[in-house]
């Protein structure tokens, strides 16, 4: 039998218990109110997760490369979202999957680049469905609700030879810079009624629009209405991180993915101890010290091994390649943290941590110390 102590670290693990009610909460927001769940697996990018995340909805997924389109359609989901501005370069192996009867859908912005993309998808013999990107206030890609270039884009992905119009999709990442529920509701509200002003321009000019799509984790969880949308597309919250508990998305005992670690040194003289995951096995992403949160968390909140209990306010406060220090407020409590001590340190954001690794290894959810299953992982582009 594997164990928590037989394996070495630093390494990947994830609850599945914990991923199983993430999963479920989600899905039964959604149930009954037509609009469908489409779970975005950028921060997953596993089949095992993906069959979870699907349970009780239609199917579809949303992906941020080409490599996780590729590998879902190997696994059988043949209705994927590619949520990144689709570039001509892209379209052979976009054709590809096209090809084997999976529905996969671009996404653009630029007149230009959709007149370049309709000319490789006929030089390649595929129509490319493609989904107008909208800015709802993340001020990263997209159009502007109102935009007349909204309109004119729908138009030519509707005429040209080579693509289709799929519909209208926004992503209100500025969420994540929200820190009080109104300002959450908020957002969730502007997302919404972006897209649903871009799905009426192009209605009101005789083009369809059958896809009204929009998602993040925050607004998912929060959003008060979704009249006018037609699927949501969020995924961080089958993971769940401290940033994410922080801001009000879930319950810290919610987070599912943590980075198992051991207690390698003790520097007294610094009231701080070190821990084998450093950098490279935690990320240096430092969301958590956004200013409005409850706690800076440094690079990561400690936990002790089963993840039952947080070990007083210990975080990792520092970052090298392949050491991380861990220090705390107040005098370091190194009677509960010896040299060989196992931690799990709780992620800040679970996507760039998970990133990290080949694969999760997974708990038997009626044992939290016995390890049931290793969950590969199709990382790359």
């Amino acid at each position: 039998m594997t164990t928590l102590a037989s394996l070495e670290t630093p390494c990947l693990i994830l609850d599945r218990g914990r991923l199983e009610r993430n999963a479920a909460r989600m899905t039964a927001r959604f149930a009954g109110t037509g609009v469908q769940l489409r779970p975005h697996m950028k921060t997953a990018k596993s089949i095992d997760v993906a069959r979870i995340a699907l349970a009780g909805n239609f199917g579809g997924v949303t992906v941020s490369t080409l490599r996780e389109a590729e590998y879902f359609a190997d696994h059988g989901i043949d209705d994927i979202i590619y949520a990144v501005g689709l570039v001509p370069d892209k379209l052979p192996r976009m054709a590809r999957l096209i090809r084997r009867g999976v529905r996969v859908s671009g996404i653009t912005d630029s007149l230009a680049l959709a007149e370049a993309i309709s000319r490789a998808a006929v030089a390649e013999g595929v129509v490319a469905e493609l989904m107008i990107e909208l800015d709802s206030g993340e001020r990263r890609g997209g159009l502007a609700a109102g935009s007349e270039a909204i309109v004119e884009l729908g138009r030519a992905l509707h005429d040209l030879p080579g693509t289709r119009l799929g519909g209208v999709l926004t992503h209100a990442g500025n969420s994540y810079q929200c820190r009080s529920l109104q300002a959450l509701q908020d957002v969730a509200e502007q997302e919404r009624l972006t897209a649903v002003t871009a799905a009426a321009q192009l209605r009101a000019a005789g083009l369809a629009c059958p896809v009204v799509s929009v998602g993040s984790t925050p607004t998912a969880t929060h959003g008060l209405s979704h009249e006018g949308l037609t699927e949501m597309r969020c995924g961080v919250y089958l993971f769940g991180d401290v940033f994410q508990h922080e801001i009000g998305s879930h319950a810290l005992d919610d987070i599912a993915v943590s980075v198992l670690a051991t207690v390698i040194g003790h520097r007294p003289d610094l009231n701080a101890a070190l821990i084998d995951a450093g950098a490279l096995a935690l990320s240096k992403d430092r969301s958590t010290g956004a200013p409005g949160l409850p706690e800076d968390v440094g690079f990561g909140m400690i936990m002790d091994e089963t993840c039952s209990h947080r070990i007083g306010r210990v975080r990792v406060g520092h970052v090298y390649q392949e050491h991380g220090m861990l220090v705390c407020d107040g005098p370091f409590p190194f009677d509960q943290l010896q040299v060989g001590t196992r931690v799990r340190v709780l992620p800040n954001h679970v996507c760039m941590t998970a990133a990290m690794y080949d694969g999760y290894r997974v708990l038997d959810p009626a044992d939290p110390r016995r390890v049931a299953d290793y969950w590969p992982r199709a990382n790359g582009w």
